[in-house]
């Protein structure tokens, strides 16, 4: 929310959708949270996995970097192919 005036003045510039950039960034900080070094804690001591906090973030890197490319994909695909352009709120 810090930025979020700067996101939207830049979509605009841009000519994209203020809504669309402003949740792909919101996105962006919900996967970035699965690689959190707290959140890879918190799994581990509730997990009773503690000390393998290594094992879980090499387990969710990979995860996260599929998922990083999807999401980038959706984006794209929203922001500049024409079919879905329509189901982006301007």
């Amino acid at each position: 929310m810090l930025f979020g005036s700067l996101q939207r003045i830049t979509a605009e510039q841009l000519g994209l959708s203020p809504y669309l950039m402003c949740a792909a960034n919101s996105t962006g900080g919900v996967m970035g949270k699965m690689i959190d070094a707290q959140s890879i804690v918190v799994a581990g001591v509730s997990a009773q996995a503690h000390g393998n906090e290594g094992k879980i973030l090499r387990f969710v890197f990979g995860h996260s970097l599929v998922l990083a490319a999807l999401i980038s994909a959706w984006v794209a695909a929203q922001a500049y192919w024409p079919p879905l352009q329509s189901t982006v709120v301007k």
